[in-house]
């Protein structure tokens, strides 16, 4: 928008130099114009001072919709926020009730003299750093509605009407949009406010080590494994390990899918995947394709998703050897540093 305003001040104000040049051609005139040059003279000084007028409209257009837009923006910002906000305090609410209940237990311990134990304190800080995780999610990873709006195209690449299982489930964003299209779906996840969150919307959904709760599934009981944002957070053993049990836990021509940040997208590392502090490791979209491919995935293929827009360069007007050739530069820096944000890998058990 700014160029184009830049662009459309730059049109109004060559159009007011050429009225001026006019007139002042047609001031310096000794002889007297003849009528019918002088009718032309006028009506060509007509049509540009219309021009001037319709350069002027357009530039207050552009102007004003840029303004409208800014505000809008600010607005919905603050929305998010406020959005943010009030999940994080209904999140913190249920905490603090929890708190309260062990609280009171832990006090009668210490009545009747006896030391609480590491594991009896554990459990006071636990949900107070998974109420802290919670509101980082709030505020980071978007609202909800956002999430399933990323999330429902991968719906299609599972079989309709199968068991998916969620791991890492969060907010359970997933585990709605299986519900709403008829799958059966369930979900795993360490955080017990993530988990609470899901079990107050009526999803299924329980707490615990995700690669522990998978191991514990029967083998070939699953049509499809799913995560998003997850694998990040794991180290290479673990992945390793989280790869090997979902291909045991598939049934035959089943699918995992595994999301992530894209690595390969300098903004979505620095400005994604470096926000969180609790990630661990990001993971290359080659790496993770050979990862499942070696632990026997076919057909495994890397989906890219969350597109980024505003961000990337713009390409500048012309088709003259200069302009194509810096456009073609600008089209090799905007793969390497605004490709989109998350990258899937998808494969099958064949």
């Amino acid at each position: 928008m700014r160029r184009t305003i830049e662009k459309l001040a730059e049109e109004r104000r060559a159009r007011q130099d050429e009225l001026t040049k006019q007139l002042e051609v047609l001031k310096a005139q000794s002889a007297p114009l003849d009528p019918l040059a002088l009718a032309a003279t006028l009506s060509s000084l007509f049509e540009l001072q219309n021009a001037i007028i319709d350069a002027k409209d357009r530039e207050w257009d552009a102007l004003s919709s840029n303004h409208v837009g800014m505000i809008f923006k600010s607005m919905e910002w603050r929305v998010d926020r406020l959005a943010a906000a009030a999940e994080d305090a209904s999140g913190l609410l249920k905490t603090f009730v929890l708190l309260k209940d062990r609280l009171e237990r832990l006090l009668a311990v210490l009545e009747e003299r006896n030391m609480p134990t590491p594991a009896a304190v554990h459990e006071l800080l636990d949900p107070l750093e998974a109420a802290v995780y919670t509101g980082f999610e709030n505020r980071f990873r978007g609202s909800a509605e956002d999430v399933r709006r990323q999330q429902a195209p991968y719906l299609a690449l599972f079989k309709a009407g199968g068991r998916i299982f969620d791991l890492g489930c969060g907010r359970g964003e997933f585990l709605d949009l299986l519900r709403a299209n008829g799958f059966e779906g369930s979900g795993v996840d360490g955080n017990p406010q993530m988990v609470a969150l899901c079990r107050d919307k009526g999803l299924d959904c329980e707490r615990g080590d995700l690669l522990e709760i998978l191991a514990a599934r029967p083998d070939g009981c699953l049509d499809g494994i799913f995560s998003s944002q997850v694998i990040e957070h794991l180290g290479p053993a673990t992945l390793k390990r989280l790869v090997e049990l979902a291909h045991d836990k598939l049934a035959q021509g089943g699918t995992l899918l595994l999301e992530t940040v894209n690595p390969t997208s300098v903004f979505a590392l620095v400005q994604v995947y470096f926000l969180d502090l609790t990630h661990r490791l990001p993971v290359h979209p080659q790496a993770l394709q050979f990862l499942m491919e070696a632990s026997g995935f076919a057909g495994v293929e890397i989906k890219t998703s969350a597109p980024l827009g505003e961000e990337r360069l713009q390409n500048v007007p012309g088709s003259d050897e200069t302009a194509t050739l810096l456009n073609r530069n600008i089209d090799r820096l905007n793969a390497l540093l605004y490709a989109p944000a998350n990258y899937a890998a998808l494969g099958r058990k064949s």
